[in-house]
């Protein structure tokens, strides 16, 4: 952790919904005038769209299993060795992979592919994290530790995978049979890996459904925020002067559903994230 140079980190499965956490973070950095650098989790894999194709293939054969879920299929040092350095002089060296076509127009390469190695420019007011392994304690890796502000985004499990199944079928093309080989590949590294994490979150915003999503490998569309609820749970709301009254009075049709946790209507997931984020990360700065 780190005083001068703090460390925000989102984390979650694939198809959890990060990216509506990230876009709420770019309105508070936007609106505080606040310089951040953006670091994704995908820039940290270890092998590349044909290299990973490969490496689970021979696993396969092995007998064992590979996701991006694991360590194996990561390098996690690496982004250890980030978070120490920017927290330490704010800086650090990252890359970027290289999604689909546009990035690869922006970046010069080929889709599925990484760009080379670079320090982050020098100056910035945090870094933020968004991937699967802003929380993760695997071995003598201790990413945890290094994070100032750490958040889970963790949907029922029945809702992240009709989230992935629909996301991968409608705009990466697979087949949804495929993505269902996908989910059972990596159910050993997510019970090990990714679901501990959640226990170390300071913040962890889960939405439940109020829908019938009882088989989600069937299910025609995705439930709509406002067919939600999210579950906002603090681990330690002293460790952020968390204001519940304030909250409850900020957004209509919450409720109190621990002491420390508070229910929103999933329609206003968003200005909740706002709401309830922006004041922890004024602090942070300040």
């Amino acid at each position: 952790m780190s005083k001068k140079h703090p460390i925000v980190a989102v984390t979650g499965s694939s198809g959890a919904g990060t990216t509506t956490v990230k876009v709420a973070f770019d309105h508070i950095f936007t609106r505080e005038g606040i310089s951040s650098v953006f670091v994704e989790g995908d820039a940290f894999h270890r092998y590349d769209r044909e290299g990973m194709k490969a490496a689970v293939a021979a696993a396969d054969a092995e007998g064992t299993t590979l996701s991006h879920f694991g360590p194996v299929g990561n390098v996690l040092d690496k982004l250890e060795e980030l978070f120490v350095e920017y927290g330490e002089s704010g800086t650090g060296r990252t890359r970027h992979y290289i999604h689909n076509e546009i990035e690869a127009k922006q970046y010069n390469g080929a889709p599925g592919t990484f760009t080379e190695w670079e320090d982050i420019e020098r100056g910035t007011d945090l870094l933020f994290y968004e991937g699967l392994h802003g929380g993760a304690v695997v071995d003598d890796v201790d990413i945890a530790r290094q994070v100032d502000l750490l958040i889970g985004v963790v949907p029922i499990v029945n809702l992240e995978w009709i989230q992935k199944i629909h996301r991968d079928s409608s705009t990466r093309g697979y087949d949804s049979k495929d993505v269902t080989r996908t989910i059972l590949r990596r159910m050993s590294d997510y019970v090990h890996y990714i679901t501990p994490q959640f226990s170390l979150t300071d913040i962890n915003f889960q939405r439940v459904p109020t829908v019938d999503t009882s088989n989600p490998f069937v299910a025609r569309d995705v439930p709509t925020l406002d067919e939600s609820f999210i579950v906002i749970r603090f681990r330690e709301p002293s460790k952020f002067d968390v204001d519940f009254p304030y909250l409850l009075a900020m957004l209509h049709g919450s409720f109190m559903s621990r002491r420390n946790t508070i229910v929103v209507p999933g329609g206003k997931w968003g200005v909740a994230m706002e709401i309830v984020l922006t004041p922890i990360i004024k602090n942070l700065i300040a």
